[in-house]
Order: structure tokens, then C-alpha cells, then sequence
């Protein structure tokens, strides 16, 4: 059997047992064996408040080496929205990106890493700058010059280094890349790196433990580079491998309008249009994974659309008239649900549950 921490490529098939950031092919990797639990049934005691989301280490591929308590968000009603919402802003950090940068920073100090870069829009970037200090590695967060004020500060005060870029979203990535192919830095990137994966797919075992191990009809979640989105789907996948749920839930992503290439891709170019700045976390116009993305919106008869930025303004300040006190970016979901059932997507009585992503503190 491959060890844990062996990788194989999405695409070409090609195996690395050294690290590396991305297959020789330019396609993502992935581990090449997924841990299942050996106990065939769930447990009574579904996790350990203590563990948090490490709770559900039969399914992760490396000890807790680097924690924050992390995980275990509540899973609430929501009557005004005929939904569960799971409340992913109460994180160290206050976003769901803690999931994957638990698992990731654990990875890299398994593999004795000195320094590691990640590009980000900020949540994902505060997130790894603060399990970096957890774990006393450095780390360079590059950044869009127009970060937030509050996520920029967050990369600072965890001992990081912002490395600010002028220009698009892609502009950010590329500037990391570049340092990541020069230098000597592991790239803890949200969007290529398996364990990020890994740690979000914990979502989806947390949602259905908390549900008595039964999976929702769908899940709505924001869609930009889709870490939530498809290591959700990696999880649901994984529970019913196990035999612990029956069906997988339909997923459904929330695009921002003029950042919408998955959206594009289900419905046309038209579909996609408008204009949307207000959720600036998923303004991502070629999310790595695509191909994934859009086969798992395939194996789950899923969809995707784009939101504009009026909907999403209307959809935050409802959020927060009720109690939820949540960042632009994390109410496109909700947005989206409202869009989704006016359509006809999700039915009146289809049992939903939408994650809100990142707490309203990080916008100030």
C-alpha cells in the first residue's frame, strides 16, 4: 500500500513519493491512498469535544500535528430560510478555511517544512498564517493590495509576511506561483494542495453526525475555487464508502456574477454575466480543479449559479437582522438557495443545509 503522504496526478496517473506542489502534466495531485475507517459503523459517540474536527481521523491522512481546537460548528435552524445553517464563521480564525489549515500545516510539519507561501483574498491566507505560527513555520501570505484591512492585519499578528499585489485575483496566484517555482517555500495553497481537501471534507462528517448520520437532500455553498464545495463532496463521498449514509446530498455552488466560469460552463456565458465585488473571496475566474468541480456537480446532479451582487447585499443584511453576523462573501449562499427554489432546483420540502463561511468581524 502507498504510504499516506504518496501522491498521484488527477490527470496523468503519474505517482510522486517526494512532495510536490503539482504534477509534471500542470494537473493537481492527490493522495494516492484516502484513509477508510476499519469499523464499518459509525460510532455512537459521533466526536470528541476535546479532538474537534480530528475527531474523524479514520478519514485524514496525517496525525493532528498542528490544532487549534478547531471544528465541530454548530448546525442550527434557520426557519426563515427552511434550512439548517452550519456556522462555520465561529473558527479560530473565523472561517471554514481552519478545516483545510489544520490538516495542511499538519502535513507540512510531519514533513519538516521551515517556510511556507499560500496566495489568498484573506480568509484563507489568515488562516494559514496563524496554524504556521501554531506550528512555529514561516510563513508568506500573497495577498490582493485591496485585502481587507482586518484579514491583513489577522496575516501580520500570526507573525506572517503580507506580500500585497497589484491586479486581478490571478495576478495574486501568479506572483506565488513564481515564488513558490524560485525559492525553496511549500505551497499550503487552498486551491492545489490535497490536504486543504482533506480537512474541508470534514464539513460533510460533521453534517451528517450531527444529523444522526443522514445526509441532507442538498448542501449550497459559495463556489470560487471550490474548496468547500468539493471536499464536501469528498466527504459525503467517503461516508457512504463507508457505509454510514445512503445517498450522497445534490450540491449546489454559488458563484459571484462576472466570476462565474462553472456557472458558464452549465448554462452559457449569459448566465454567468453581471457584475458582483461585493463577494470578493470567490472572484476566481479558472479555479484549478474545474474539471473536478464540474464532475462532481455531475455524480451529485448538482448545479451552479451566479449571484449578483444586489442579491447578496439584500441576503447579508437579512443574515445579520437575524442574528448572523456574517462577511459579504458567506451570503451568497443563502442568496443563491432563495434563487435555487424560485427556480424549481430545490424543492419545497427538500431538507437543506447551507454553511456560512466567514464571520462579519473580518470585514472591518
Amino acid at each position: 500500500m502507498a504510504s499516506p503522504l504518496t501522491l498521484h496526478c488527477s490527470a496523468c496517473d503519474r505517482t510522486y513519493d517526494a512532495w510536490t506542489w503539482r504534477c509534471d502534466c500542470g494537473a493537481p495531485l492527490e493522495f494516492a491512498s484516502t484513509p477508510t475507517p476499519a469499523d464499518r459503523e459509525p460510532p455512537t459517540s459521533w466526536a470528541d469535544t476535546c479532538a474537534g474536527l480530528w475527531s474523524f481521523d479514520d478519514f485524514l491522512p496525517v496525525d493532528p500535528h498542528v490544532s487549534l481546537g478547531e471544528g465541530l460548528t454548530p448546525l442550527v435552524d434557520a426557519p426563515d430560510w427552511d434550512a439548517q445553517f452550519k456556522l462555520e464563521y465561529v473558527f479560530p480564525t473565523g472561517s471554514f478555511k481552519d478545516r483545510g489549515a489544520t490538516v495542511t500545516l499538519s502535513v507540512a510539519a510531519e514533513l519538516g517544512v521551515a517556510r511556507v507561501v499560500e496566495d489568498s483574498s484573506g480568509n484563507a491566507g489568515a488562516a494559514i498564517a496563524t496554524y504556521a505560527a501554531r506550528a512555529g513555520i514561516d510563513a508568506d501570505i500573497y495577498v490582493p493590495s485591496s485585502v481587507k484591512p482586518a484579514k491583513r492585519r489577522a496575516i501580520e499578528r500570526a507573525g506572517a509576511t503580507p506580500v500585497p499585489v497589484d491586479g486581478s485575483r490571478e495576478d495574486v496566484i501568479a506572483a506565488c506561483v513564481e515564488a513558490v517555482e524560485s525559492g525553496d517555500a511549500w505551497y499550503a495553497s487552498h486551491a492545489w494542495n490535497p490536504a486543504f481537501f482533506a480537512g474541508t471534507a470534514t464539513f460533510a462528517y460533521e453534517v451528517c453526525a450531527q444529523r444522526g448520520w443522514t445526509a441532507p437532500d442538498a448542501v449550497v455553498t459559495p463556489l470560487g475555487h471550490g474548496t468547500l464545495f468539493l471536499g464536501a463532496y469528498r466527504g459525503f463521498r467517503a461516508l457512504r464508502e463507508a457505509g454510514w449514509i445512503d445517498e450522497l446530498p445534490r450540491l449546489l455552488g454559488a458563484q459571484a456574477a462576472g466570476y462565474a466560469p462553472i456557472a458558464a460552463e452549465l448554462h452559457g456565458e449569459d448566465a454567468a454575466a453581471g457584475s458582483n465585488d461585493v463577494a470578493d473571496g470567490i472572484q476566481i475566474r479558472d479555479p484549478v480543479r474545474k474539471t473536478q468541480l464540474l464532475d462532481c456537480i455531475d455524480a451529485t446532479d448538482g448545479d451552479a449559479i451566479a449571484v449578483p451582487a444586489a442579491a447578496v447585499e439584500r441576503e447579508r443584511d437579512a443574515l445579520h437582522r437575524r442574528g448572523f453576523y456574517v462577511e459579504p462573501t458567506c451570503a451568497v449562499a443563502p442568496a443563491a438557495l432563495a434563487a435555487y427554489r424560485e427556480r424549481g432546483v430545490v424543492a419545497p420540502d427538500d431538507d437543506v443545509v447551507v454553511p456560512l463561511t466567514g464571520s462579519g468581524l473580518k470585514t472591518q
